[in-house]
């Protein structure tokens, strides 16, 4: 008996630190974020300061149509740019896997997007879709066809927004997909061409089974971030035209820096932080189910 209880205070001690860590870092940020966004600026009466004002900012949130507006826009990121650096990053993880003689170019050309940093791409790539000044409008018009208003108009400038984004975190998804396939044991690869499994057949039949953890874990990250999108998009275009590339993160930083009203700001953040647990929560179901599945088989 008092030899458990020894390993049991000896296991309290050596989580303590991490636990003690965990709790400055995470916990105590995210309930002070709940607790703030609690409060708020009785506009009748600015002078009062902040007061206590329960779930209204909630109400005031689930009724604004900003925020649906910038939250449909933030969703529409997420289904298309998620998906899209999937299929690039994976791509690029196939090719930088292949048998090259000397490696460290191809990799270091997956390193460079993913460590440049997120403004500078955004900057990057609205030169590049600038109308009168950019390289696309450039090309478009060498080839005989008319410039295109990218940065302008809202649905040519949402495409501009995410192939920027595709570019940008591809890279981040390869070198994580890379890591998945240098774990795959060489030897399946040989006996499938032994058994006569065209490459078309080893792909489906082992790489992406085998890769399958190392695909969610990049979906993951990837969700995670597609939710906080805002450096690319403010940016190219800072939301415009008019609202229509706002992102959430882009209204709450615009409600709580530039409206200074940081009761509502926190509580937009607080909505996008159950988002964020809410899609995390959704990938790590679908894995125990897959998991229970291989299992079963």
């Amino acid at each position: 008996m008092r030899r458990d209880l020894s390993e049991r205070t000896l296991g309290i001690l050596l989580l303590a630190p991490a636990a003690l860590l965990l709790a400055v870092i995470v916990v105590y940020p995210i309930a002070t974020l709940f607790v703030n966004s609690l409060y708020g600026v009785d506009n009748a009466n600015p002078a009062a300061g902040e007061q206590f004002v329960g779930l209204k900012n909630y109400a005031t949130a689930f009724g604004d149509e900003r925020f649906w507006d910038s939250t449909l826009h933030t969703v529409l990121y997420i289904l298309v740019t998620v998906p899209a650096s999937l299929v690039v990053g994976l791509g690029l993880a196939l090719l930088a896997n292949m048998p090259f003689r000397v490696k460290w170019p191809v990799r270091l050309g997956l390193l460079l997007p993913w460590a440049l940093p997120l403004v500078f791409a955004g900057l990057i790539f609205r030169w590049f879709f600038e109308y009168k000044t950019g390289v696309v409008n450039d090309v478009l018009m060498r080839l005989g066809l008319e410039p295109l208003p990218w940065l302008s108009d809202p649905n040519l400038a949402f495409a501009a927004i995410c192939i920027a984004i595709v570019w940008k975190s591809s890279s981040f998804m390869a070198l994580m997909l890379l890591a998945g396939l240098q774990t795959i044991p060489r030897s399946l690869y040989e006996a499938a061409e032994v058994d006569g499994a065209t490459k078309w057949q080893q792909f489906v039949e082992i790489t992406l089974p085998m890769l399958r953890p190392a695909i969610f874990v990049a979906l993951i990250f990837r969700t995670i971030t597609a939710i906080q999108t805002f450096d690319i998009p403010y940016a190219m275009t800072g939301g415009g035209p008019g609202d229509s590339t706002e992102t959430l993160a882009m209204y709450i930083h615009k409600t709580t820096l530039d409206f200074l009203d940081f009761g509502y700001g926190s509580a937009l953040a607080a909505l996008m932080f159950v988002l964020s647990m809410a899609a995390t929560s959704g990938y790590l179901k679908y894995t125990r189910r897959s998991s229970g599945r291989s299992g079963e088989d």
